[in-house]
């Protein structure tokens, strides 16, 4: 059994880890994972654009609601191509219900340049994959590890748990910089897409058995209520455009029982990010994303 306080002690101390202490951390890291797997519909695959899909997805929103929409989403939108050539509308009534639609229009900008630019051939490397509309370091660590067996260090909120647990028992304010050198120590190179997994699955378990260790980073921001916050005004904008094509503000702002100024403030803000245009005196959705990217129904 691993003493988060034991292990904390003995990394301040000498500064480092010993390779007792990998293969023990290990150990009980992958012995969780096996006893207790959970099932993804994203693990059973290697496709880079399925594993891109689905880390999309899955930033700020839960597993479960993820799983529904994936297995629809691949079904309307199997590949690449078929996405970048996709009408907006029709990926962001898909995306309902995942919310934060940024990463809906993102993630096509991503299919649009990996479709005109890459020629269809997914880039394998960190630098290209970061080069992608919208792709952090995190994504594009996470879809090498996972699609192309890359042992890239990388950090997410549950990987953050488990190392802030074990490794900084009961101190606060612990930034990522601190932790890299840990995930970067312990990473298991023969095998890094399962090592990965079986962090985030174990995880998942100790916010289920002690107030959540994430919550001591520096990097933790409490989410703020969904419910009457601008962005479900944008959202609900976003599904009165899409079901009133040319709407005028005045109109949407009615429908919505919305500050006229508010309206405005966040057409022009869905317009500059792509996912309204104007048409004559009112708003519809944007039949092309971005520059340069296809504009016609997918074949």
């Amino acid at each position: 059994m691993l003493s988060p306080q034991r292990l904390t002690e003995q990394y301040h101390a000498a500064g480092e880890l010993d390779a007792a202490t990998v293969t023990a951390f290990r150990r009980a890291i992958y012995r969780h994972f096996h006893a207790n797997p959970r099932p993804m519909p994203w693990r059973e695959t290697s496709d880079p654009y399925h594993i891109l899909v689905s880390e999309v997805m899955l930033q700020q929103t839960q597993v479960e609601r993820v799983k529904a929409k994936y297995a629809q989403f691949l079904e309307t939108f199997p590949t690449v191509r078929h996405l970048a050539t996709a009408p907006l509308e029709e990926l962001l009534r898909l995306w309902q219900g995942l919310g934060y639609n940024r990463r809906a229009i993102a993630l096509k900008r991503c299919a649009e340049q990996i479709h005109i630019l890459h020629e269809g051939n997914f880039p394998t490397t960190i630098h290209e994959l970061q080069n992608l509309p919208g792709i952090g370091p995190y994504t594009a660590r996470a879809v090498a590890a996972f699609a192309f067996g890359l042992p890239e260090p990388f950090i997410e909120t549950n990987i953050r748990t488990v190392f802030i647990h074990f490794f900084f028992h009961k101190q606060e304010g612990i930034s990522d910089r601190q932790l890299m050198p840990l995930v970067g120590a312990t990473l298991d190179h023969s095998d890094p897409r399962h090592w990965y997994y079986a962090l985030m699955d174990y995880g998942v378990r100790l916010k289920q058995l002690y107030p959540n260790p994430g919550r001591r980073s520096s990097h933790h921001v409490r989410q703020s209520p969904f419910k009457g916050s601008n962005r479900e005004l944008r959202s609900r904008m976003l599904r009165a455009v899409m079901e009133c094509p040319g709407i005028l503000p005045d109109e949407l702002a009615k429908v919505l029982e919305a500050e006229r100024g508010a309206v405005e403030k966040n057409l022009q803000a869905l317009a500059r990010e792509g996912f309204v245009e104007q048409r004559g005196d009112g708003f519809g959705i944007r039949t092309c994303t971005s520059p340069g990217a296809p504009d016609t129904p997918r074949r």
